[in-house]
């Protein structure tokens, strides 16, 4: 593969990390303290609007599945068809309909579509890998190169959005030592005022929605006009496409991909849960309200400038070697929660940012492998790799949904209340919960599980010089 071709299929998945970062980071907030509705209400669309998408998965990798080969391939017409629908839902999501009554169900309803349409773009393009090319090196480095460009899209989304939407959420009134002030009042303050134009908050969240939707599509021309997708080189003319059922129970049954699987939805899950908590974590609980678009900065700088490091890492010392870097951010996070210092916040936010990275590439890194040990036992079937990517997404979506839904309960039920400068102690111990103490567990059995994945480094010469004599 040509460097140019690389670069290209990975500015091509950058889009879709730079408004999933976007909503990732903001939507939770955004939904409380902009629009208004109650907790329970917003872990309803946060956990609907996951649950849409994981179910979309499946049905997207058998109708993929499903595709015959075209002049553009047989993944690419998936990627365009659906990136217009993409950029619309996106954009009404982060709209303030002028209606109160019916805010729930608007919600809900452009987060499920933007939810469902990603997922119609992630699915295809994520096994595109397979069919760049047989080099299981060239492989590895696509999927460096795509993990850069994706940390950095998910890096332009959240600075994009936190520097646009940061003034919608910083109250001066609200910097107050809230020690010094011990009435009930402080309590009941608002930390948005009414703004005197009541269009001005959504004025800037269309702003940064209309300028995220511009560059989602400078990514998908770049990707469609510098990619070619090859058609399956391993395939004989007789072989038949895999039924997807009994491609799906077989990948059910198959223990590398089992335990990948298990292993990536333990931790995902609690990189969700740091992601959408740590805006809510830093205003309310930390006294970082005026930093936090920074940290999620210096979070995502670290993590673009770690992945080319990781890549070297996993090549020199080997895939699972690697995941021990996923487990640093696990005692700096809990000294943040202990002692919420603006210095060590910095220190705390550059750490988890090369834990994340390391989370983000290796399950991608790692799934080809899969592929192909799949593929060496079950040499006469093709059509299998959109099976592996569609479920996978699936069990990784659903996880993170039920996880925020159950962190948005936990603010229901602990008495978050929208609009207030200071959270009751209960949020506020529900907060550090949810950034220390359940990412840790999460991320502790997720590594626990990886340790029998059975996938090695001599296995994966073996996979391969098996592959090349079959083809």
């Amino acid at each position: 593969l040509s460097m140019c071709s690389k670069l290209c299929y990975a500015i091509g998945g950058a889009p879709n990390q730079v408004a999933g970062s976007a909503a990732a980071f903001f939507l939770q907030i955004y939904l409380l303290d902009i629009a208004h509705i109650t907790p329970f209400h917003a872990s309803l669309v946060l956990f609907i609007g996951k649950a849409s998408g994981a179910v979309t998965d499946p049905v997207a990798g058998f109708f993929i599945s499903k595709s015959r080969w075209t002049k553009i391939g047989r993944l690419m017409p998936w990627v365009l068809a659906c990136t217009p629908f993409t950029i619309v839902s996106y954009f009404f999501m982060w709209y303030l309909p002028p209606f109160v009554s019916g805010r729930v169900a608007w919600y809900l309803t452009f987060h499920c579509l933007f939810q469902a349409l990603t997922t119609l773009f992630q699915v295809p393009y994520s096994a595109l890998t397979m069919f760049l090319s047989t080099d299981q090196k060239d492989r590895d480095s696509a999927t460096a190169y795509r993990m850069t460009m994706e940390v950095l899209g998910t890096l332009i989304g959240a600075a994009l959005q936190g520097q646009i939407v940061a003034s919608a959420h910083v109250s001066h009134h609200c910097t107050v030592n809230p020690s010094l002030n011990t009435t009930d009042s402080w309590y009941d303050t608002p930390s948005i005022p009414d703004p005197s134009d009541p269009l001005s908050h959504q004025v800037i969240y269309m702003i940064a929605a209309g300028v995220i939707a511009g560059v989602y599509l400078l990514g998908i021309v770049i990707l469609f006009l510098g990619v070619k997708e090859r058609d399956d080189p391993y395939a004989l003319n007789s072989d038949r496409a895999i039924p997807f059922c009994k491609g799906l129970a077989l990948t059910m049954k198959h223990g590398p991909y089992v335990k990948l699987t298990a292993s990536f939805l333990l931790i995902s899950t609690a990189v969700q849960l740091e992601q959408s908590n740590f805006v809510l974590f830093c205003t309310h609980a930390a006294g970082l309200r005026n930093h936090f678009q920074y940290l999620v900065v210096t979070i995502l700088v670290s993590a673009v400038v770690s992945v080319p490091f990781w890549q070297k890492f996993l090549q020199r010392f080997g895939k699972k070697c690697a995941a021990c870097g996923i487990s640093w951010m696990i005692p700096f996070a809990v000294m943040l929660v202990t002692i919420p210092n603006l210095i060590l916040a910095y220190f705390v936010a550059f750490i988890s940012g090369l834990s994340i990275a390391a989370s983000l590439l290796l399950p991608w890194s790692m799934l080809p492998d899969v592929v192909d040990n799949f593929r060496l036992q079950n040499p006469h079937g093709k059509g299998h790799e959109t099976i592996f990517y569609s479920s996978y997404v699936f069990f990784t979506k659903m996880s993170a949904g039920i996880g925020l839904g159950i962190s948005a309960a936990g603010l229901e039920f602990t008495g978050y209340k929208p609009g207030i400068c200071r959270q009751p102690d209960d949020v506020i111990l529900t907060l550090k919960l949810l950034i220390g103490a359940v990412p840790a567990i999460l991320i502790l059995l997720g590594l626990f599980i990886l340790l029998f994945y059975p996938i090695t480094e001599e296995s994966r010469k073996e996979t391969k010089l098996a592959l090349e004599e079959l083809r």
